[in-house]
């Protein structure tokens, strides 16, 4: 059991049966009552995000979260099959969980599959990954009134916005974050 009021951001618990992950906390105490300590959460089943408002001195259950690095094999068509790279035990996830996830992966990448008591909860991507450019326009010279930047498409069917100097088949640097050009690779 964990007292709330020493939750830090990161932290997971366990409430009312839904797995949550701390992004903030933030303590309200006056002089005239209790501590009020609202936790802003992402539920790490549904991926939704909300606050919870707990009083000073309550007790959530603390949720061990296990991260195992396995390795994607292949899109099967309704789910994503991925390896585990020790044992060799593949496993399955659909793919109406991993929509934003989908867009970042390519076949033999390592990712870090979380867990909680064997329940797959999702895939956790690295900050940054490498793609190639399979599609994209060709610039205009004098083209920048606007915009500096013109539309790609990536190996992953992923559309974004490079700069003007990117030219077809060339890798580029994605942020999984916001799914935005970061740099060249």
């Amino acid at each position: 059991m964990i007292i709330v009021n020493d939750l830090k951001p990161g932290t997971a618990f366990e409430n009312d049966g839904n797995i949550y992950q701390v992004i903030n906390v933030d303590h309200n105490k006056t002089a005239m009552r209790q501590m009020i300590i609202k936790v802003k959460v992402k539920n790490l089943r549904t991926g939704v995000i909300n606050e919870i408002s707990f009083t000073g001195g309550d007790k959530v259950e603390q949720a061990m979260i296990d991260r195992k690095q396995m390795q994607y094999l292949y899109d099967d068509g309704e789910s994503l099959v991925f390896m585990d790279m020790d044992t060799y035990d593949q496993i399955e996830i659909p793919k109406d969980h991993l929509e934003w996830e989908m867009k970042f992966l390519k076949e033999n990448a390592v990712v870090n599959i979380s867990m909680y008591e064997n329940e797959i909860l999702g895939v956790i991507l690295p900050d940054k990954v490498e793609l190639q450019i399979v599609e994209c326009e060709q610039a205009v010279k004098g083209d920048t009134a606007t915009s500096a930047s013109k539309n790609a498409v990536l190996e992953t069917g992923l559309e974004i916005k490079v700069p003007l100097f990117i030219q077809n088949g060339e890798t580029v640097i994605i942020s999984t974050a916001d799914g935005k050009y970061s740099g060249r690779a």
